[in-house]
């Protein structure tokens, strides 16, 4: 038997256990992506055509929940919450007997020109967090800081939710 060339190799398709050729194959493949884009929007894809995000989107992907500390005080409930690049006209809060709602957004806009080459970018990001307070608060009292992207509201409890000490005997 004479042994075959690696060029002669090169020249036979390749065949897998099921028979058909890896061209067969990617011909399959191909079909099979052509129906998926009649269906979906443009470069949906396969993840080799998904184009990768800047880092700098990725982390305003993080306003999506922002940080947020709830301190149980002896006479009032302290919630900050980490709010970086967001304005202070675009943060809302609201308070109920045992809730917090805050919301925020940001938008941000990049233009580049450099002879005939025009780029502009526009991010834009919004959140939205609630959380249960550990008691009653009088959301009518309460007050407010907004420095360096941290928010800080200090809500006073209601009577019947202070906390009481009780001397173990």
């Amino acid at each position: 038997m004479k042994k075959k060339s690696a060029r002669q190799k090169e020249k036979m398709p390749v065949k897998t256990k099921s028979g058909s050729t890896f061209a067969e194959m990617e011909k399959s493949f191909r079909e099979l992506e052509r129906r998926f884009e009649d269906v979906f929007p443009d470069n949906w894809g396969f993840p080799s055509r998904w184009e990768l995000p800047e880092w700098s989107k990725l982390s305003s992907m993080e306003l999506k929940a922002p940080k947020v500390d709830i301190v149980d005080r002896e006479d009032d409930i302290l919630v900050r919450a980490d709010v970086p690049g967001v304005k202070k006209e675009n943060l809302d809060v609201a308070l109920t007997d045992n809730t917090i709602t805050i919301k925020g957004s940001t938008s941000e806009e990049k233009k580049e020109e450099k002879g005939d080459y025009y780029r502009s970018e526009t991010m834009k990001g919004s959140f939205s967090r609630t959380m249960s307070l550990p008691g009653d608060v009088d959301g009518n009292k309460a007050e407010s800081t907004f420095k360096d992207g941290v928010l800080e509201v200090v809500v006073p409890k209601l009577e019947k939710a202070r906390r009481i000490k009780v001397n173990v005997k």
